[in-house]
């Protein structure tokens, strides 16, 4: 049996989707999550083969938790399945080290043959946007600069973000102007449209 652990914030689709795995003789669900922050505990107890994550999850991102999740059980594989298919989301997975990355508007079948695949140390990436990430751009911004707009577009001023990141708010206007720059934006609410359609930001 492959054991799962399943992290997805929405009740309707996560009962649905332990459901649809469940039906498979092979699948069985050990563990279902609706937080980010809540994945490697969990996993730490149940040790689960394969961990489906989302990425958009209260607590903490599906990302930055499947990388953890990575150092602490290294032996639990990540699949990441979302509504998110963007080329540079999908690269973002990938620089996490996730072994998986499936759309949630795939069959069925195709979910179940992924974590069989995953479960086998093999990939399984979506391949209509592996081919679109081959030829898409690389981020432009840097980690800081990344930071800062990420901030920014929840609403944070330069004040807020400077004391956040321990910085002066002029160097922060600096910075907010540099990624403004790099992506050709009109303006900060224009580069942060870009960026997330880029899927540079989460």
């Amino acid at each position: 049996m492959i054991r799962i652990l399943l992290a997805e914030d929405m009740n309707m689709v996560r009962g649905a989707l332990v459901a649809l795995l469940n039906l498979e003789s092979d699948l069985d669900v050990v563990a279902e999550v609706e937080r980010g922050d809540e994945i490697v505990d969990t996993a730490l107890k149940c040790q689960p083969d394969v961990a489906i994550i989302d990425i958009d999850l209260p607590g903490l991102d599906g990302l930055t938790a499947a990388a953890r999740l990575r150092e602490r059980l290294p032996e639990c594989r990540t699949l990441i399945l979302t509504s998110l298919g963007r080329p540079g989301t999908l690269r973002r997975a990938l620089s996490a080290q996730v072994s998986g990355y499936l759309l949630k508007d795939a069959p069925p079948k195709q979910l179940a043959e992924a974590v069989r695949r995953v479960a086998a140390g093999q990939r399984a990436i979506d391949p209509q946007l592996a081919v679109a990430a081959w030829g898409g751009a690389e981020n432009p911004l840097t980690d800081r600069e990344n930071e800062v707009l990420k901030l920014a577009s929840e609403g944070a001023e330069a004040p807020e973000i400077a004391r956040l990141l321990h910085l002066t708010t002029g160097t922060v206007r600096n910075y907010l102007t540099a990624v403004v720059t790099k992506l050709h934006a009109r303006n900060r609410v224009d580069a942060i449209r870009i960026a997330r359609e880029s899927g540079w930001l989460l």
